[in-house]
C-alpha cells in the first residue's frame, strides 16, 4: 500500500529481537536493521510491513487479546492463499507460516508485498485528475469478483476449502450464534432480521470460491491505472459456497450510508451505482440475482456482527484501539438499515 505503513500503534508492537532472531533462520538477509511498521487500516487482524534495505514483506497476525472461537485463524488464511494464488493472481503469494508461539505469542505468516493504492473514504492523490478513475475502479472491483467466482473449484481442487452443501444454512446459524455471544445491548431490529433471513432462505446456485469480505478497501489498484486490480486482501473468511453471498456483502458495503464510515464504503466520486454493479456481474457470470436483496440483508447482518464482536472486545478492555469506541452506534445503525431493507422485500 503506497505510503500507507506507519509507526506501530501503542500496545500492538511486535517483539523485535525475537522476531529478527527467528526470521534469520527462515529468510536470508534479515538483520537487526529490520524495520517494522504497521498498516493502519482494518479492524481485526493486524498487518505489518517488514523492511530491510533490499527486501519487503507483509506479516499478518491475529488481533491482540482474546478473540471469538475459530476467528482470525492465520494458519487457515495462509493455506487458503497458498491454494488460491496459483489460480487467481490478485491473491498475494505467501512465503512462510510460523507456528512457534514463543516468537510473538500467536501464529503468524509472511507474504509478498504488493504495491498499489487502497481506497477508503476519499479519492487518493495518485488518481487526482485521472479521467473516470472512480468508474474504472468500480469496473475493476466487480470484474475481480466475477473472475474469482469463475474459477473451477473442482478442476483446481479448491473445493476442499469448504463444504458447499448446506452452505447458507450453516452461515446463517454461525453468524447468528456469533451475534448472540457478542451482544452487549438488546437491538430489536436484529430479531426481525434473523427471523426473516431464516424464513426466506434462498436456493443457492452452483458453488464457487467465496471470499466473504470482498469490498473496496480489501482490494488494491495499480498506482498508474485505477482500472487494474493488483491485489485482493484479507482472505481470513474465504471458503466454498454460494457466490451471491459474496456479491451481497460487496453491495452491502457499497451502498452504506457514508456516515457509518466502517471501511469499504464508497468514497466520493462518480462511482457505479448498485444497478450498474449488478448488471456487470450478471453479464460476466450469468447468475440469477432475483433474490439479491436477501443476500444484501445478510451482508449487513454479518457486518453488524463483525463490528459487535470488536465492540464487545473494546468494552472488555481487550483492545485499546480508540477507533472502536463508536462501534456500538454503528452496529445499531446497520441493524436498522438491514431491517428497513428486509421490510421492503417480499419472500
Amino acid at each position: 500500500m503506497t505510503g500507507d505503513a506507519v509507526d506501530t500503534r501503542p500496545g500492538e508492537e511486535l517483539p523485535h529481537a525475537r522476531l529478527v532472531e527467528y526470521l534469520r533462520g527462515v529468510i536470508s538477509g534479515i538483520s537487526n536493521d529490520l524495520v517494522v511498521e504497521q498498516f493502519p487500516g482494518g479492524h481485526s487482524n493486524l498487518t505489518y510491513l517488514l523492511r530491510t534495505p533490499t527486501q519487503e514483506f507483509v506479516l499478518r497476525r491475529p488481533p491482540m487479546g482474546p478473540v471469538a472461537p475459530k476467528a482470525h485463524d492465520m494458519v487457515r488464511e495462509f493455506h487458503v492463499l497458498e491454494a488460491v494464488h496459483p489460480h487467481f493472481s490478485p491473491a498475494p503469494r505467501v512465503l512462510h507460516l510460523a507456528l512457534d508461539l514463543s516468537i510473538i505469542g500467536v501464529p503468524f505468516y509472511l507474504m509478498e508485498r504488493r504495491h498499489g493504492v487502497v481506497v477508503r473514504h476519499q479519492i487518493p492523490p495518485e488518481y487526482a485528475g485521472t479521467a473516470h478513475a472512480t468508474q474504472r475502479m468500480s469496473e475493476a472491483l466487480i470484474e475481480g469478483l466475477s473472475q474469482l467466482h469463475a474459477i473451477d473449484i473442482v478442476a483446481t481442487g479448491l473445493i476442499h476449502l469448504g463444504k458447499p452443501a448446506g452452505f447458507l444454512e450453516r452461515q446463517l446459524l454461525g453468524w447468528t450464534e456469533r451475534w448472540r455471544r457478542a451482544l452487549t445491548t438488546a437491538i430489536p431490529a436484529a430479531t426481525s432480521v434473523v427471523e426473516w433471513l431464516n424464513a426466506t432462505l434462498p436456493v443457492s446456485p452452483a458453488a464457487t470460491i467465496v471470499h466473504n469480505d470482498y469490498k473496496l478497501d480489501n482490494v488494491m489498484f495499480a498506482a498508474a491505472d485505477p482500472g487494474r486490480l493488483v491485489a485482493v486482501l484479507d482472505w481470513e473468511m474465504t471458503t466454498v459456497g454460494d457466490p451471491l453471498a459474496d456479491l451481497g456483502m460487496t453491495l452491502s458495503y457499497w451502498c452504506l450510508d457514508e456516515n457509518l464510515q466502517v471501511g469499504g464504503g464508497v468514497a466520493r466520486g462518480d462511482w457505479w451505482n448498485r444497478e450498474q454493479m449488478l448488471e456487470r456481474y450478471v453479464a460476466r457470470t450469468g447468475l440469477d440475482v432475483g433474490r439479491i436483496e436477501w443476500y444484501e440483508v445478510f451482508g449487513m447482518f454479518k457486518l453488524a456482527v463483525i463490528l459487535q464482536q470488536i465492540y464487545a472486545r473494546y468494552l472488555k478492555g481487550q483492545t485499546l484501539d480508540q477507533r472502536f469506541q463508536s462501534f456500538g452506534d454503528k452496529v445499531e445503525s446497520l441493524m436498522r438499515s438491514a431491517d428497513a431493507l428486509r421490510a421492503r422485500c417480499t419472500p
